[in-house]
């Protein structure tokens, strides 16, 4: 078992990662359940494919559970999912001192957070993520939110879980599409702030999609350990510190509002599109090397994923795309910051991006 932990000042917490740790989870998850009985929320697919085996470690260690199911997909962080989920909570005589258990991926886990900040002012959360998109991002540094009309997370709270639990072999019936989307996160700690791990990951790559359990391991744990750095240093983006988390999110919320928030882009393709324009944006800024910006894209293109607004199947023109970005929750006094790169391992935010230039940058790319 690797722990590690989340250093906030007010309420730290651990993160566990171990292959076949889900067989172990009833009697890690015994101390937070009440009355034998815990609350768990997940999707349709995650209820297929990991539930009965989640379920059945639970009774072997005594507990039993209710569960409340999600749609698959960004359908499933809405209002309406959102009012569902709370008053099925408060029908199952939800307690402020009860652990809600998130078991799903990175739409499960934002939801679940979110009804657990409102509810009765505030409940406890577990997050149980299950695919490599929420182990390596979501479910840790507590951001958790729904989708509204205006765009994607617009409405949410900082709402820290009481603990992360991972599970690598999760990842083995995975669906290829959604491993590569997760492993956009991964290369993304690398462009941060540490250019070594970019290189593994471009080493690795071929090891880390046959299933080498080491290698994937390695990648979720250094992924982890950087996430968990990064927001103990600015837990609520305050200093600018944890905004370096975004790099590629700005373009890519934008790519995945043209595309209605759906399967169409699911949303590692899009940030994995929204960081290769970010270096090719730097770039064309001279920021950054060009050869550095067609690094990112050839990994990227390796993994399967979308680099260009083609690739994203993106229609919409750089106003349009720009219109969306006008919806960021970054925006300050009519000015968005950008996260860019002087290269690899060297992402900066940048604070006098001209969004007139960014619309025609986009339109280059068509």
């Amino acid at each position: 078992m690797t722990v590690i932990s989340v250093d906030l000042s007010n309420r730290p917490y651990d993160i566990h990662v171990r292959a076949g740790l889900l067989a172990d989870v009833g009697a890690i998850l015994t101390p937070y359940a009440r009355n034998s009985r815990l609350l768990v929320v997940t999707d349709e697919n995650v209820a297929r494919a990991v539930l009965p085996q989640f379920e059945s470690t639970l009774r072997d260690a005594g507990l039993s559970c209710a569960h409340f199911v999600l749609p698959a997909g960004e359908a499933g962080k809405s209002w309406v999912q959102l009012e569902r989920l709370t008053d099925w909570l408060l029908e199952q005589h939800v307690e402020r001192s009860d652990h809600i258990i998130a078991l799903g991926g990175g739409v499960v886990g934002d939801i679940t957070g979110f009804a657990a900040h409102i509810i009765k002012r505030g409940c406890a959360f577990v997050q149980i993520p299950t695919t490599l998109l929420a182990q390596v991002d979501s479910s840790v540094g507590g951001k958790t939110a729904i989708n509204s009309a205006a765009g994607k997370n617009l409405v949410g709270a900082f709402h820290q879980p009481a603990m992360v639990l991972i599970d690598p072999e999760l990842l083995l019936t995975l669906p290829s599409r959604q491993l590569a989307a997760g492993f956009a996160e991964v290369v993304k700690y690398g462009l941060i702030d540490d250019a070594a791990f970019f290189d593994f990951c471009a080493d690795n790559l071929d090891s880390f999609f046959a299933g080498d359990p080491d290698i994937r391991a390695q990648a979720i744990i250094r992924s982890v350990q950087s996430k968990a750095r990064i927001v103990a240093a600015d837990e609520t983006e305050r200093t600018g510190t944890r905004a370096l988390l975004n790099l590629g999110h700005t373009f890519g919320h934008a790519l995945e509002a043209d595309t209605g928030f759906s399967d169409r882009l699911f949303h590692g393709e899009a940030v994995a599109a929204g960081m290769a324009l970010a270096f090719g944006y730097s770039a064309r800024l001279g920021h950054c090397p060009a050869e550095d910006a067609q690094r990112v894209t050839q990994l990227l293109q390796r993994a399967g994923l979308p680099t260009t607004l083609s690739d994203a199947g993106v229609t919409a023109k750089g106003a349009a795309l720009v219109d969306y970005m006008r919806h960021d929750k970054k925006m300050s006094a009519g000015t968005l910051p950008f996260l860019l790169a002087r290269g690899i391992g060297q992402t900066f935010l940048s604070k006098d991006v001209a969004l007139d230039d960014v619309a025609a940058f986009l339109d280059s790319e068509f």
